[in-house]
């Protein structure tokens, strides 16, 4: 009787997912703006007013739909469920010193928000700070720490909703109670300590209007000291000057306060301050935006920065502060044939070569000459190898695709590394392959992509595969382990990432070479990476999922408006999907280096209207299943750009079986500080999604 009532139940679910879905109504409002002589309407711009309640009801009728659709998915708990066994496992993260504590996070398993613990010598170590007793429903979370030089105070920043809007709470770190005021309506800010009086922040002044969605352009760093009101906090830089991004760091002797100001996510001027001689007089190091430029450490007037200045792939170079100008910049580590970033402890530099893709660690002296090359445990990512001035011991994690984030201790002066943490989750990495190929994209241009799954995988042209990619912003995709992508590979799926032009693997060419007008690189990339995986039997077309985050959800929004055809399911979040206005949001301006605006030139306007996803939904078309996945409190990408598409989609869909829902997650951003349960959730209806639109009626 049981198993025919649940036969019954499966057949009733596939016969009502089956029918044409009502979606709700979207008003048409048209409204439109002429570009160089063209006229552009655009029917939804009612749905970019985040405060309007006509906004607010299309997003609970939409979520409404979606989540009656997943539900009738018969394995949707079943996969939540095998997520969170493999979840739950205690994760902890390198520990660190400052003062007389040593620090860590760690997370039982399935807390919400990871706890920072404290620790004095081989004492137990204690909670310090329980970032779940900052809401109840998890959705306020910890969003940086940042301890004096003597570990004697500590301040913390706190999301709310996900927002990008943090708050900054000073405590004691004996009593660990609060010592003054909470500093409100920062974003885009660390906090530099100046000794133990005060520090320095970063913000915008906050926007009429929406604060989630209206234009931030004039970030100014300020100066905050303990006792004093907020209001009364000094303008340090940005008063005079506007610039959209400005950050301030106090080198570790306290002498120097480096600032950094952009206009745009690439390149930076460069600025100091000396702190003992006259702390009102700023001093130019670089006047221009034309390259990165980072400060490292200093030896008292020498300074150590890293640079792209005639380096494309980066270098390490030192000068006297007194002489800041480039001419009398002095190589210590030249730049060479792969990508360099740099990293300081205990008075040695360590550089991360990345090598197609796999990172490579060497330890330097202080003059640039090589100590030895870091032997690590396989072929991977590392991330650490940082620490003070006067360390002998750090700490730095590894991983890769099959093999969970494990942290290491290393000793600076004997070269040897020793395991310190394995975590003890239930997976076997012996049971998983992950491979590298180079396939040729549309103009032959070489792309590499890592494939990974089961061992005993048959490369029939019938495995669920997720085709993840990025490609933008000199940002890299190095291989991480993920307990979505073990949870899809446990299923019988492949989980493939192709590093795509625009990001950072290959230096500041192959970052160019996918920006602005060449932006269509980027999708010709991932598009040569469907079909590859398609014609050598990895997948097909109607096992094929696309997915990808913010730029990379304008990746996935680009593709299957280009290609339709490419692909059975398509995953596009947060994306930045309506290219003619991203930049009247927020600090969407800053963008402008890697797509330029629609403001810029006729030529510029008419390449980003030719693959602007919102503007190239074309009725009667057949799309993908598609799923979009936004948050409602996205301040970064707002979600009217997951909206718009969406209802273009909705209304233009022309193959009625391919459902096109979007998943819109309340008090939450970009998707940073989401608890556990926001994420079991999320990824459950997403993978649920994409097996049941491949047709996938059971699980392995």
């Amino acid at each position: 009787m049981k198993t025919y009532i649940t036969t019954l139940f499966m057949a009733l679910s596939l016969l009502t997912m089956a029918q044409k879905i009502k979606y709700p109504n979207t008003n048409k409002i048209p409204v439109s703006d002429e570009y160089f002589g063209t006229k552009i309407t655009d029917n939804y711009r009612w749905l970019e007013d985040d405060m309007s309640t006509e906004t607010k009801k299309w997003v609970e009728s939409q979520n409404k739909t979606t989540f009656e659709y997943l539900k009738q998915i018969p394995y949707r708990n079943s996969i939540r469920e095998q997520l969170k066994e493999l979840y739950n496992y205690e994760k902890i993260s390198a520990p660190f010193k400052k003062g007389k504590f040593t620090y860590f996070f760690k997370n039982n398993g399935l807390q919400q928000h990871s706890v920072l613990y404290q620790q004095e010598g081989n004492q137990e170590p204690s909670v310090f700070l329980d970032p779940n007793s900052f809401s109840k429903d998890g959705s306020v979370s910890l969003a940086g720490i940042h301890f004096t030089n003597n570990g004697e105070k500590m301040a913390y920043q706190i999301s709310e909703g996900g927002s990008d809007w943090r708050k900054i709470i000073v405590i004691d770190v004996e009593s660990k109670k609060q010592i003054e005021d909470t500093i409100k309506d920062v974003k885009f800010s660390g906090v530099s300590w100046l000794g133990t009086k005060g520090f320095y922040y970063s913000s915008y002044e906050k926007p009429t209007g929406s604060e989630l969605s209206a234009k931030t352009t004039a970030h100014r760093l300020y100066y905050h000291e303990l006792g004093s009101s907020q209001s009364s906090d000094q303008i340090v830089f940005g008063k005079d000057i506007e610039r959209r991004y400005v950050s301030g760091s106090v080198s570790e002797d306290e002498r120097f306060l480096f600032i950094s100001a952009a206009q745009s996510t690439y390149g930076n001027e460069l600025y100091y301050i000396d702190l003992l001689e006259n702390k009102e007089k700023v001093i130019t190091i670089v006047s221009d935006f034309n390259n990165n430029y980072d400060v490292v450490d200093n030896d008292g007037d020498v300074i150590y920065l890293t640079t792209n200045y005639n380096a494309p792939n980066n270098k390490l170079v030192k000068f006297d502060i007194n002489k800041p100008n480039r001419e009398n910049w002095v190589d210590v580590i030249a730049e060479r044939e792969y990508v360099l970033g740099i990293s300081t402890a205990g008075k040695n530099f360590f550089g991360t070569y990345t090598i197609d893709v796999l990172e490579y660690v060497v330890q330097f002296n202080r003059d640039g000459s090589v100590i030895r090359e870091i032997e690590l445990p396989a072929k991977g990512s590392v991330g650490g190898f940082s620490g003070e001035q006067e360390d002998t011991e750090i700490y730095y994690t590894f991983t890769n695709y099959t093999y969970p984030s494990t942290i290491f201790k290393y000793n600076l002066q004997t070269g040897k590394s020793e395991l310190y943490k394995k975590p003890a989750i239930k997976f076997n990495s012996e049971d998983y392959v992950s491979e590298q190929v180079f396939y040729p994209s549309k103009d032959g241009t070489k792309i590499p992509m890592m494939i990974t799954y089961h061992k005993n995988t048959k490369l029939n042209g019938k495995n669920p595969t997720i085709l993840y990619g990025y490609g933008g912003f000199n940002i890299s995709l190095n291989p991480s382990f993920s307990v979505y992508a073990a949870t899809f590979m446990k299923n019988g799926g492949i989980y493939a990432v192709a590093n795509l032009r625009g990001g950072g693997e290959y230096g500041q060419k192959w970052h160019d070479a996918g920006t602005k007008l060449q932006k269509k690189n980027v999708f010709n990339d991932f598009i040569s990476a469907a079909e590859y995986l398609q014609t050598y039997g990895y997948t097909s077309k109607d096992y094929l999922a696309i997915s990808g985050g913010s730029n990379g959800g304008l990746l996935v929004g680009a593709t299957m408006t280009m290609r339709p055809d490419i692909c059975k399911v398509a995953i596009p979040a947060v994306g930045v999907l309506d290219m003619l206005r991203y930049h009247q949001f927020t600090a969407g301006k800053g963008w402008a280096y890697d797509y330029g605006t629609a403001d810029d030139s006729k030529d510029m306007f008419s390449y980003l209207q030719s693959y602007s996803p919102v503007h190239n939904v074309k009725a009667n078309t057949c799309y993908p299943a598609t799923l979009v996945t936004t948050g409602d409190h996205d301040d970064r990408v707002v979600p009217a750009h997951s909206y718009k598409f969406a209802v273009e989609l909705q209304q233009k869909q022309a193959c009625t079986t391919n459902p096109t829902l979007i998943r819109i997650e309340t008090k939450a951003g970009h998707g940073a500080g989401k608890s556990t349960d926001v994420i079991l959730d999320e990824w459950s209806d997403v993978m649920s999604f994409i097996f049941w639109n491949m047709g996938i009626k059971t699980l392995k």
